[in-house]
């Protein structure tokens, strides 16, 4: 139920969420009663619809406090984000979608800018592309699966296509996503390994083209990719 809300559906209706969800109307109106109860949820005064409720904010706090990839990783993009002057995130794969873990926003005014919890089609960005590039097949299957959305001219709809890059990733190590999410975006993303060597997760930093010609990539790439090997380590991988 908490999972069937999001930026594009803020708000439900008792009958909706319980179709949406696949359960009936009396089970789902039970469960919710149980979920205000505990601040969960939020009944809006004027449509009676269903909000998600403000213990969330509390309970996410303690969840990103508790996460040992957030803690780890949060001075490193720090200093990645001072470094390259741009907006670094740390990203995780969820599903068809990139979510983003933790962010330091540039300083630009025309910088990139998304919120921590954000998700974004892994199609059209370069954590997203990383992290299916180095996947487990059943999981890259099951996001490929879905519809890929024509976002910009430049976004890969084909898969064929997009699984030749995913190889090629993984061949380079690193990813580059070129005004595939939003025109003139620009990002760069590096893989971060864990003590069992899998890629749990991914470094990017991004802006405006303007200021990420091509010629500047190869310096950039470098640094996000050292970023990334810093906090591998941290989790104890070792390449070997």
């Amino acid at each position: 139920l908490l999972k069937a809300f999001s930026d594009a559906q803020p708000e439900w209706g008792l009958s909706e969420l319980a179709q949406t969800t696949g359960l009936n109307k009396t089970t789902a109106f039970r469960l919710l009663a149980a979920l205000e109860a505990e601040g969960l949820v939020m009944r809006n005064p004027l449509s009676g619809g269903y909000r998600l409720g403000v213990e969330l904010v509390a309970l996410g706090g303690t969840a990103m406090r508790s996460n040992p990839l957030r803690a780890v990783s949060r001075p490193v993009i720090e200093s990645l984000a001072q470094e390259c002057d741009e907006a670094a995130t740390l990203e995780v794969l969820v599903g068809a979608n990139s979510l983003i873990v933790d962010e330091v926003p540039s300083r630009h005014l025309m910088g990139m800018s998304q919120d921590v919890g954000s998700r974004l089609p892994a199609h059209a960005t370069a954590t997203g592309k990383l992290l299916l590039a180095y996947a487990p097949e059943p999981m890259l299957e099951a996001a490929l699966r879905f519809p890929l959305a024509q976002l910009t001219g430049r976004t890969l709809t084909d898969r064929d296509r997009l699984r030749s890059e995913l190889e090629q990733i993984r061949g380079q190590g690193y990813a580059v996503a070129d005004g595939e999410l939003e025109p003139s975006l620009v990002a760069i993303a590096a893989p971060v390994y864990d003590r069992e060597r899998q890629v749990t997760a991914a470094v990017s930093i991004g802006g405006s083209a303007l200021r990420l010609p091509p010629e500047r990539r190869p310096a950039l790439i470098a640094l996000v990719q050292m970023a990334a090997r810093q906090i591998s380590r941290q989790l104890g991988y070792w390449p070997g």
